[in-house]
């Protein structure tokens, strides 16, 4: 007996099959609710082609942003070793405009557990991921980077691989691209400071 996909883009592969035999054997299958299935079928493409222009939309404006960021290291950079110049007789100036011997106070402790992370959006090989900051408060320093960390389990089923690392935020969300396909995948996140690492958080799993 077969067995009914899992995956979205074999679904949409046997939706259109059917469609295809319905249309041709009108006589076999006269109970077919054909007219259902295409509006269904075309409503999934609409979505797959709304996640697709958004992964490419975030790619684009994801290099937008950092051109602008290099542009701002640069422009700031230039800026600073100028400052510098100018202090040159007084260097204590130099912390009018944050620079100079002042360093910010190093926390005492890792952060606290991130929170609540889910996949809020999923594409063929793009997971965008949201979670929550830690709790403020106790023992917990504060955040100064988050770690993004994966682990697959192998096509067909099986004990999952080994954690690695997917990539880094300094924000509470980001865009992954290039992930695997047609394979469960598990998501967690670690804070990061100068004096440690958090507890991993939740984790989040997909099948992209």
């Amino acid at each position: 007996m077969a067995v009914f996909p899992r995956q979205e883009m074999d679904v949409f592969s046997l939706a259109h099959a059917m469609i295809s035999g319905y249309q041709t054997n009108p006589g076999d299958f006269p109970n077919a609710d054909l007219p259902a299935l295409q509006a269904a079928t075309e409503d999934l493409r609409q979505f797959l082609l709304g996640v697709v222009c958004f992964r490419a939309m975030a790619k684009i404006k994801t290099e937008e942003k950092d051109t602008a960021f290099d542009a701002l290291v640069a422009n700031m950079t230039t800026q600073l070793q100028q400052a510098e110049v100018d202090a040159a007789s007084d260097p204590v100036k130099l912390e009018m405009i944050g620079w100079g011997k002042k360093t910010p106070a190093q926390p005492s402790n890792p952060p606290n557990q991130p929170r609540a992370v889910e996949a809020i959006m999923q594409g063929p090989g793009t997971v965008y991921l949201d979670w929550k900051t830690p709790i403020i408060g106790g023992k917990g320093g504060p955040v100064r980077a988050y770690v993004i960390y994966r682990r697959e389990q192998p096509q067909g089923g099986g004990a999952f691989g080994s954690w690695e690392q997917a990539g880094m935020a300094l924000e509470t969300h980001t865009l992954l691209s290039n992930q695997s396909q047609r394979r469960e995948i598990e998501y967690r996140i670690i804070g990061v400071n100068s004096a440690g690492i958090s507890v991993p958080s939740n984790t989040a799993a997909v099948v992209l």
